[in-house]
């Protein structure tokens, strides 16, 4: 399955047991990804996550920073912003509640991206707009 034919299956909006296979596939490429870079097709990896940050689900944000951080090519293809479908209040505060290390690493990451004005004027509404142009749908 490539990027061209996940979007045509799914497209950018996928619901329900939809979502459900676009983690399971994201989880398969993350662990490609881990084992050998290139094997995991970043463009696949952030496809899935562009769709799960159209659900806006707080539940997927580890989910795409596992993603994001799988190797150098993912952690480049992947936007911090992508975790924020959720929107970026809402994500801090989510990776605040969280006591685990991947939860902190996120939350300093987006913390820092901010800092340097990489969320200025962020909005989840805009962010999938340029999505859908980047993706032509």
């Amino acid at each position: 399955m490539d990027e061209e034919e996940w979007l045509h299956r799914h497209g950018l909006h996928p619901v329900g047991a939809d979502l459900d296979e676009v983690r399971r596939l994201l989880g398969v490429r993350i662990r490609l990804e881990q084992r050998a870079q290139g094997e995991g097709d970043t463009e696949l990896m952030k496809l899935c996550c562009v769709q799960l940050f159209n659900a806006g689900d707080l539940g997927d944000v580890l989910l795409i920073w596992k993603a994001k951080t799988a190797g150098m090519d993912a952690d480049c293809s992947i936007d911090v912003q992508l975790l924020c479908g959720g929107g970026l209040a809402e994500t801090k505060a989510y990776l605040s509640s969280r006591r685990l290390p991947e939860a902190e690493a996120a939350l300093q990451r987006l913390l820092a991206c901010e800092a340097a004005g990489d969320f200025e004027d962020f909005s989840v509404t805009e962010h999938s707009a340029r999505y859908a142009a980047y993706y032509g749908t």
